[in-house]
């Protein structure tokens, strides 16, 4: 592979490092830096600034504010954002539903829709893990029943990521029961603020409230919101999570935060040493380092072949880079708790209620803890790096 880069090439990646280090707030991107919770609003004011810049949905077509850049561009674009700690653009909005309305619906979703996806509007959240639904995503059991101009939904949606912001769902829905699994599944579009719908959030080990339960109880669904065919919906969702496992990898944000471990690493001290000198954290460090170029070089060939996923065939090679991503970050937490050592201690929001005691230990120790039990989940979501073993063998190897 020639590495080399064209002048254009490294002008455009200048231009976006200059735009998302100086136009996106210091203080969101110091959230994402530090690991803390990020508002609602942080992330509407990103994305819209983004936005108005043309930057929001680049990968889009044109015609509903894409740029058309090659798979160079795309790579610096997303590189830059993640080293820099800006968080992207809501992937359930930009890399999921916005899509495939736009690869599969028809001309008035389209125009109903992508603007206000594209501009955080609407904020959408994904409707498809279920209890004993997960990995195994073709067993699902929500039903959708055609009445008249309607179908009546019913069932449970689970791990559900920032429904409490949501407005709408996109939601994998059975619409054949007697069909094969994959075969009888619809993809539907749901407003939130429907009767019948019921939110409930699920507080996780880190102390966040980021995923909910979504409860959907003869909730009608008008027809018009049906996103392609009917029973059509798990071609869509294969077409999604080949976008969703190709952002899982991150480089950028590996990068990022390898940089943030060095400088930490270096006021910590082992006696009188700083940690960054001990022989035995380098060579965990450097380990982890040589995977994340490795890493990098495979995004940027499948980067290049993206092509295939606008022609709603995932590339499998998505599934390589969900890997190797999500144990990538996994390990950066792991050395973040290695840097901050006895300080790790249970992350309390500033806000809450009847805690008094001091911090203990540095600023930055409060968030490592949270961070690295929160990041387990990252080797599930998305697909399970298990099932992600499948896929390769089946669709690389020929197993």
């Amino acid at each position: 592979m020639d590495l080399s880069f064209t002048p254009e090439e490294r002008a455009f990646r200048d231009e976006a490092r200059r735009f998302f280090r100086t136009e996106i707030p210091q203080a969101i991107r110091d959230k994402v830096a530090e690991g803390r919770h990020l508002s609602r609003e942080d992330i509407v004011t990103s994305q819209r600034i983004m936005n108005a810049r043309g930057w929001a949905v680049p990968h889009w077509p044109r015609e509903w504010g894409g740029q058309d850049w090659s798979p160079i561009q795309t790579y610096f674009y997303q590189d830059e954002m993640q080293l820099a700690s800006v968080p992207s653009p809501l992937p359930f909005n930009v890399s999921m539903v916005g899509p495939v309305i736009a690869t599969f619906g028809n001309d008035a979703q389209k125009r109903a829709f992508l603007p206000q996806i594209a501009n955080l509007d609407i904020w959408f959240c994904q409707g498809f893990s279920e209890p004993g639904s997960g990995s195994d995503l073709a067993s699902l059991r929500t039903t959708a029943k055609r009445d008249g101009d309607h179908y009546v939904v019913n069932g449970q949606k689970t791990w559900t990521t920032l429904a409490q912001y949501a407005d709408w769902i996109f939601c994998l829905v059975r619409t054949d029961m007697a069909a094969k699994k994959q075969e009888g599944i619809s993809f539907l579009l749901i407003d939130m603020k429907s009767p019948g719908i019921t939110v409930r959030p699920i507080q996780t080990i880190d102390g966040g409230r980021e995923v909910n339960e979504v409860f959907l109880d003869e909730v009608r669904v008008p027809v018009a919101n049906l996103v392609g065919q009917e029973n059509k919906g798990w071609d869509y969702a294969k077409f999604l999570l080949g976008n969703e496992r190709t952002g899982i990898a991150r480089v950028g944000t590996s990068k990022e935060r390898i940089r943030r471990i060095k400088q930490l690493a270096a006021l910590e001290l082992v006696g009188d040493t700083p940690l960054i000198e001990d022989a035995h954290f380098r060579e965990k460090l450097a380990a982890v380092e040589v995977e994340l170029k490795a890493l990098e070089l495979t995004q940027l060939r499948v980067v290049a072949n993206e092509r295939k996923l606008a022609k709603g065939k995932p590339d499998p090679a998505s599934s390589i880079l969900k890997i190797k991503g999500s144990e990538i970050q996994q390990a950066t937490t792991e050395l973040l708790m290695d840097v901050v050592g006895p300080y790790v201690t249970a992350y309390r929001e500033e806000r809450e209620e009847g805690w008094n005691e001091p911090p203990v230990g540095p600023d930055y120790a409060a968030t490592a803890a949270p961070t690295y039990f929160n990041w387990r989940k990252i080797s599930i979501y998305g697909g399970s790096n298990e099932i992600q073993r499948n896929i390769i063998a089946k669709a690389i190897l020929g197993l």
